[in-house]
């Protein structure tokens, strides 16, 4: 049996630039979860927009401008919400509107130009990564993972408790602004494969299937990263064959994924808690059992 899907070469590019969005859209997912700040990417993905629009104005690659005008949005942003009085809804409704004109203006400025070139980035295609986009999907890939898994405890640590990581002494300014840049560079990796409406989704719908299965940060992060893979590489498959559009599919079958994990999660925790119940189950609670925190334990 041929695995025919992996003959064209568009194809091989689309499906390790799915591997690598679903690696890294998890990985920064957790954290933004944790801050109760689920949709940001929808926030950054309208302004990556603009960035989009800006390299067909300048006529360079829009994954470069992307990640530029994304990383000082998001940037902007953090400053708004630790500085000024304006509410952060009000600060991403700010992204929201003004990513979507400005990239709407600029996309309609650049020569021959139109709102239809912003579409494959809108909601992704599997036939237009090229090569210089999947070089440029590896190397922000790589960034987000080294940022994300080496800084892990301080995150998780400012995510928790911003006050008590200043008494400790982490540079929590400087923390928080770094994660808003990871998040921003998350974004303009997964707009190819996903789209930049659809991006938020991969990062928080893989998290929250991971919490319903998992208690330990650790492992937590490990069956979200798990999952954001299974779903990416299998959405861009299916799209392949049926000819429907990726980033709609892949965030589908998320959910799918999401909603089959809720449903055996309740009679799993039944049968921990009945063996826990049982003679010699000690306390009659598991091992695994610590109060929970809002993407599951500490990290470990």
């Amino acid at each position: 049996m041929t695995l025919e899907f992996l003959e064209p070469a568009f194809m091989q590019r689309a499906l390790l630039a799915a591997l690598l969005v679903g690696i890294a859209a998890p990985a920064v997912g957790i954290y933004l979860v944790q801050r109760r700040q689920a949709i940001m990417g929808d926030g950054i993905g309208h302004v990556a927009l603009t960035g989009v629009a800006l390299g067909f104005l300048l006529n360079t690659s829009p994954v470069w401008t992307a990640v530029l005008v994304a990383a000082a949005g998001a940037v902007a942003m953090e400053l708004i919400r630790s500085y000024g009085r304006t509410r952060g809804d009000l600060a991403l409704a700010m992204l929201f509107y003004g990513g979507m004109a400005g990239g709407v203006l600029l996309i309609n400025l650049a020569p021959n130009g139109s709102t239809a070139n912003l579409t494959t980035y809108l909601f992704g295609s599997v036939t237009t990564v090229s090569g210089s986009d999947v070089v440029a999907i590896v190397w922000l890939s790589a960034f987000v993972l080294l940022v994300t898994l080496g800084l892990r405890r301080q995150f998780f640590a400012i995510c928790q408790d911003e006050e008590f990581a200043k008494v400790t002494g982490l540079p929590v300014r400087s923390l928080n602004l770094l994660l808003a840049v990871t998040a921003a560079v998350t974004v303009t990796v997964a707009m190819r494969v996903v789209g930049l409406l659809l991006v938020s989704a991969l990062m928080v719908i893989p998290v929250a299937a991971a919490q319903q299965a998992t208690r330990a940060f650790a492992a937590t992060l490990a069956v979200a990263v798990a999952m954001g893979v299974v779903t990416t590489l299998s959405g861009t498959v299916f799209s392949y064959y049926v000819d429907v559009p990726p980033g709609a599919t892949i965030v589908l079958f998320a959910l799918g994924l999401f909603l089959l994990v809720t449903a055996l999660a309740v009679p799993l925790a039944r049968l921990r808690s009945r063996a826990g119940d049982e003679p010699g189950g000690g306390s009659g609670k598991t091992a695994a059992e610590p109060v929970r925190a809002p993407a599951g334990g500490g990290p470990r």
